[in-house]
């Protein structure tokens, strides 16, 4: 049955179902019932220029991360200049709406998976419904292995949906199902580049994030302009997908100390080694 804006089972909030389900017993007043996961305005902006195409519709699920929800983010020298602070991710509504989702997955994970499971189905009607196709990008500042058993397999469970995602995990690049596509994020950080090789011998587009003017190709491969359409980045197999340095307001990021931006100013245009 449905109260509101979300959904029950057998007379359950969404919060009694996550402590049944999860086997917790607790007596906070914590409240999620009334929260929703998925973003499918469009309205975020790293969705926002995949919907300019009006034959799709794309959703995201943005989490505030942390090292369980990012595994890497230590490693590829990204946890504190994290773009959750560029765009609207600097808002303190903002903030604190993504940290309350990310409360909800790490301590009544079932129960959250249920809820996005029952919101992906209506978004999949939905699509069916005015006639687009539907993306879903789970991880908008995240990078968990939604296609994982422990998570889901929420991939599997949707067929008919196109998932996208990037991650900074090269593991994850080898066997995923055919309606889930990653890219690849880059970072210099030395301790990174084992991660950075095995990605280079797949055909997964790895995207690298450029201060200055976009060289010509990258580490050997044609660099594209990565900043139109994820949905088109998906297509550049084996390329270096280029994203323009955005400021992130707020965290105080200088672009030519960090090591997941490459400065391409003061040096030859036509490569980068």
């Amino acid at each position: 049955m449905t109260r509101g804006s979300y959904t029950c089972y057998s007379g359950l909030s969404i919060y009694e179902l996550a402590k049944s389900i999860d086997g917790i017993q607790s007596t906070k007043s914590q409240k999620v019932n009334n929260m929703k996961l998925l973003d499918t305005s469009g309205g975020n902006t790293k969705l926002k220029k995949n919907n300019k195409d009006v034959k799709i519709r794309v959703a995201g699920l943005s989490l505030r991360p942390n090292i369980n929800l990012c595994p890497m983010q230590v490693v590829a020298g990204c946890k504190e200049p994290c773009l959750e602070a560029s765009g609207r991710g600097g808002f303190d509504s903002v903030k604190v709406a993504r940290q309350a989702k990310t409360d909800y997955y790490m301590n009544y994970r079932a129960a959250f998976i249920v809820q996005l499971k029952g919101e992906l189905a209506n978004f999949e009607k939905l699509c069916a419904k005015t006639g687009v196709v539907p993306y879903v990008r789970l991880n908008v500042i995240s990078d968990i292995q939604w296609e994982l058993r422990a998570n889901g397999s929420i991939p599997q469970a949707f067929p008919n949906i196109n998932f996208f995602d990037y991650t900074k995990v090269a593991k994850r690049l080898a066997k995923l199902p055919a309606n889930y596509e990653l890219m690849f994020s880059y970072s210099k950080a030395i301790a990174y580049q084992t991660q950075v090789k095995v990605a280079l011998k797949t055909n997964v587009p790895m995207s690298v994030v450029f201060y200055g003017p976009m060289p010509t190709t990258f580490m050997g491969k044609v660099v594209v302009n990565g900043d139109n359409s994820d949905i088109e980045n998906l297509k550049h197999k084996g390329k270096i997908i280029g994203l323009k340095y955005k400021v992130a307001k707020g965290k105080g990021i200088n672009p030519m100390e960090e090591v997941f931006i490459v400065n391409t100013n003061h040096i030859a245009l036509h490569s980068v080694a």
